[in-house]
């Protein structure tokens, strides 16, 4: 067995492909080792130090490191794990009931769901999560507004990238604003520890922005 490796827009994400079916169907996320109870994979590889998420798609699986671990140090061990699962043929879930949950719910389009509803979770589907997977990430639908926004929840390689905001607005946004005029826009929903991140990297900057006008002052 050969499993190829492919990078993503997030520096902190890789994307594995073993050449056979992963979820075949749907895709799972696991952030911590509570979720990844569920995957004997998934629970090995949140097992590797350094390694913050898994996520698995139709044909490849991406991990996701934290950003102080280097991939020349976990990237064997990732390596090795995955190739030992499948080349063992194990399953991939311990019960069917934990497979069929772990697939997306978000864009099965429901009888309560209106018109224009059924229509952003069509487009989802069918164009969007196709496009994002090719990256190692994912989508998630979490609502659609009265004032006509789509909430839209990034997931896998997309989770923290730093071009998820030009995704959002230049791929997913102007897409269904063409296509279903009720939509006025399209938001990100961000987890807590998401919000904290992103504070402290806006701090960060902010941070470095004064220390670079800092000599500026006192050279004049």
């Amino acid at each position: 067995m050969f499993i190829q490796t492919e990078t993503t827009p997030n520096e902190d994400s890789l994307k594995f492909i073993p050449g056979v079916s992963v979820m075949g169907e749907g895709a799972a996320e696991f952030l911590d080792t509570r979720s990844a109870i569920k995957s004997p994979l998934a629970i090995r590889l949140m097992g590797i130090e350094g390694v913050k998420g898994v996520f698995y798609g139709p044909d490849f699986v991406t991990v996701s490191k934290e950003a102080e671990t280097t991939w020349s140090v976990i990237k064997p061990e990732v390596y090795s794990t995955l190739m030992e699962h499948f080349s063992s043929g194990m399953p991939l879930f311990r019960t069917q009931e934990d497979r069929d949950e772990a697939g997306p719910q978000d864009t099965r389009i429901l009888d309560t769901d209106s018109e224009t509803v059924a229509m952003i979770k069509e487009l989802l589907e069918t164009r969007v999560r196709p496009a994002i997977m090719e990256d190692g990430g994912d989508i998630e639908y979490r609502g659609f507004g009265e004032d006509g926004c789509v909430k839209i929840k990034l997931k896998g390689s997309c989770r923290g990238c730093s071009s998820s905001t030009v995704t959002l607005k230049s791929g997913i946004e102007r897409m269904l604003m063409h296509y279903i005029p009720e939509v006025t826009g399209v938001e990100q929903v961000l987890d807590e520890e998401e919000i904290v991140a992103q504070s402290e990297l806006e701090k960060l900057e902010q941070r470095l922005a004064r220390e670079k006008e800092r000599p500026r002052e006192e050279h004049e």
